[in-house]
């Protein structure tokens, strides 16, 4: 029995592919994605429910005439009842349904517009980026359109049947995660080219490592399919053991065999590219305040500092005041491809910019300001926050709800692996397998044979990971990378030690259990009335000892009247830490209620060592 795809179905009866999948889930049909394939007897069940609809919608706008006709023959009072159901006699009824039916149509007028996706291509070198860049560039790039933007500027937008695609040309995934570690996801698709002569290699490993760490949908393109010693099935089997299950083995990762040479695939490439978008349903308002980020910078000789902005919201126009990062400047001119002139340019489009003094880093964030006093505003505060921000960092102490994380939450431990041969890497894998509890999950990012990059440094300070070396040691460049953005680096000679060490890493991301321990009690005996401290407490320590910033449980009679900090302990007129059974003491309790009898007991919360 012949198969339809899901995406070419909806194509055919004129559906929206979300149309599309709400009817299979009604139906109760499994899929994994628009792509997946659906038998034949369940293709002609959807033409059926897609018809009967469509007479339904028939029907119902048919409706009022024949009760119009009928009236007269059969019983008045039936009919009567009929038309006060909708409202009052025949020809009213349709006039007052259409006026009902307008509001509720009239919300989603205002509707935000479709964008066009934005989509990076990654892989190791040698497989193809560059070359099914270039094809796609020289077949479908809108060369002398507005918008329009080449590698001159960093990415390109490519015309399809299913509208505009823009492609990031970035030098590999370093940039494509420097960008992404300063909290701006520019990609909203990646693409992961593997050679079909070559398979999985280590720098494709570290691409699928980023496009997972930034949450995008992947697509593999399966490229050289062809030559005459390409394998595209070793390529699919090679990618369930990175837990990447192409939906013709039941998974739903997409995978298309192109090739950059002859083009075959290509076309298959960009229609996916489409479905996958309209699946994110992504969508930007081009009358917005304007924002962006920034893709590249340069500085330029002759025309001074060139930036290449990606706008994501709103409209960038000439004359515009942007703000980036802790500066700002003036837009004197935007360019195209071709170095023509652009007045304006809306979402999803890349280009080029003349106006800053200083080339912005990679990855700011981009923001317009009404004017240039507007824009100076806007930096002082940045700078004031970022002062406040680090010195906050500095007083910074750990509160209870911080030590204890939240309730039921499980903690992940992001890791890096790198070891000197494939044997050690799969031996530490399974060790780290059986670390795994209910609350900790050892997420192996990337496991790799050789000395740690710096794009695995880029990769840890993104995703939070710590980088493991079993017989292998970084560069001296390597560590400099890694000192300046705070990651760790650890080395091991001796397998045991790596575990130990992956255990600490476990415990530090276990919720600690505390558990409160009685400390002492003392007995008021006088209350002394402080002007600026409130109510001191002349207390006689009768028990144990008392600790300053310790919890603190008021008792009178058998009554509990406060619970609370145990502030401050003075004796004399000197500020003490603690105090001993059977010396006296002055207790701040910070609250006014204490009264001479009343036991004061204090406690304190300790963490129990976890077997």
């Amino acid at each position: 029995m012949s198969k339809v795809r899901i995406y070419t179905l909806a194509k055919d009866l004129g559906v929206d592919n979300h149309k599309m999948l709400e009817i299979l889930d009604g139906l109760g049909v499994s899929y994994k994605s628009v792509s997946s394939t659906i038998e034949e007897d369940t293709v002609e069940l959807i033409k059926q429910i897609l018809e009967e609809e469509a007479q339904g919608g028939a029907a119902s706008t048919a409706e009022p005439a024949p009760a119009e006709a009928t009236a007269p023959r059969t019983a008045a009072q039936a009919e009567a009842s009929e038309t006060a159901t909708q409202g009052s006699p025949a020809p009213a009824p349709s006039a007052t349904a259409t006026a009902e039916r307008e509001p509720e149509a009239s919300p989603a007028a205002p509707e935000v517009p479709h964008r066009a996706p934005v989509v990076t291509i990654m892989g190791h070198v040698d497989h193809g980026k560059t070359s099914l860049l270039d094809y796609i560039r020289k077949t479908k790039v809108a060369a002398k359109e507005a918008g329009g933007i080449t590698q001159h500027v960093g990415a390109f937008e490519a015309q399809t049947s299913k509208g505009r695609i823009v492609f990031i040309d970035t030098p590999g995934h370093e940039a494509f995660t420097t960008i992404r570690a300063r909290g701006a996801n520019v990609a909203d698709i990646a693409i992961i080219v593997i050679a079909a002569d070559d398979s999985l290699m280590p720098q494709t490993r570290e691409a699928i490592a980023h496009a997972q760490a930034a949450k995008v949908p992947m697509i593999v393109a399966i490229n050289k399919v062809d030559l005459p010693q390409a394998d595209p099935e070793r390529v699919k089997t090679d990618l369930t053991q990175l837990n990447l299950v192409p939906e013709e083995y039941g998974g739903d990762l997409v995978v298309v065999p192109v090739s950059a040479k002859t083009g075959e695939g290509v076309e298959d490439l960009l229609e996916y590219i489409s479905l996958t978008a309209e699946l994110e349903d992504l969508r930007a308002d081009p009358k917005a305040p304007f924002s962006g980020v920034i893709i590249e910078s340069r500085v330029d000789r002759q025309a001074g500092v060139l930036a290449t902005v990606m706008v994501q919201q709103g409209t960038l126009r000439v004359g515009d005041f942007l703000v980036v990062g802790e500066g700002y400047g003036k837009i004197k001119a935007m360019t195209d491809s071709a170095g023509g002139r652009l007045k304006e340019a809306g979402p999803s489009t890349p280009v080029q910019i003349l106006g800053f003094s200083e080339a912005p880093a990679s990855g700011e964030t981009v923001l317009s300001a009404k004017n240039e006093h507007a824009a100076r505003e806007v930096i002082a505060q940045r700078a004031s926050d970022r002062r406040d921000a680090e010195n906050a960092r500095e007083r910074r102490r750990l509160t209870l709800e911080e030590m204890m994380g939240e309730l039921g939450e499980t903690r992940t431990v992001n890791l890096i692996l790198r070891a000197d041969t494939q044997g050690s890497v799969e031996a530490i894998q399974g060790i780290l397998a059986r670390k795994e509890s209910e609350d900790v999950k050892l997420n192996v990012m990337l496991a790799g044979i050789g000395a740690p990059t710096e794009g695995d440094v880029l990769l840890a300070s993104t995703a939070d990971a710590t980088i493991l070396c079993f017989s292998v040691t970084p560069s001296g460049g390597v560590k400099k990378v890694a000192e300046s953005k705070g990651i760790e680096i650890k080395s091991f000679r001796i397998i045991y030690e790596l575990i130990d060490e992956v255990d600490r890493l476990i415990k530090g991301n276990l919720d600690p259990v505390f558990e409160e321990r009685y400390l002492g009690r003392a007995e008021v005996r006088m209350v002394i009335r402080h002007p600026k401290s409130g109510n001191i407490a002349g207390s006689y320590v009768t028990d144990g000892m008392l600790r300053r910033n310790a919890k603190a449980k008021v008792t009178r009679g058998k009554q509990v009247v406060y619970e609370g900090t145990l502030v401050g302990l003075k004796r004399f007129k000197d500020d003490v830490r603690e105090v001993q059974t059977g010396y006296e003491c002055g207790i701040n309790l910070d609250w006014d209620g204490v009264e001479i009898g009343d036991i004061i007991e204090a406690s304190e919360m300790v963490e129990v060592e976890q077997a």
